[in-house]
């Protein structure tokens, strides 16, 4: 059984996973496999490869990212990168005054 703070943790890290691929592209544009080991390395969790894809295919499709296949110069396959676009700008930063006025309102300032 998991503790409160792990299902916590859980619920936004993993369950909310748009809001730190958002952030990581808002940097540069990166393929997904990149994006998964960044989130590892800056956020301290991993997510499962297929959320990753998941999660990209639909921010995506919802006009938040666009994608475009990039020819490997070291003769590699290509790689299909995505760029934040200005709407997903617009929401990284309405995800992230969300997350910050509740963490206030927690605190009770």
């Amino acid at each position: 059984m998991t503790t409160p703070i792990e299902r916590l943790k859980n619920k936004i890290t993993k369950e909310v996973l748009w809001i730190y691929i958002l952030r990581l592209l808002k940097e540069r544009p990166m393929y997904a496999y990149e994006l998964k080991s960044k989130i590892r390395e800056s956020f301290k969790f991993e997510p499962a490869t297929v959320s990753s894809y998941v999660v990209l295919y639909k921010l995506e499709k919802e006009g938040y990212v666009t994608a475009e296949w990039q020819e490997s110069e070291t003769g590699k396959p290509a790689r299909k990168y995505y760029r934040l676009t200005p709407k997903g700008k617009e929401l990284l930063r309405e995800g992230l005054a969300f997350l910050e006025e509740t963490v206030k309102k927690l605190k009770g300032e």
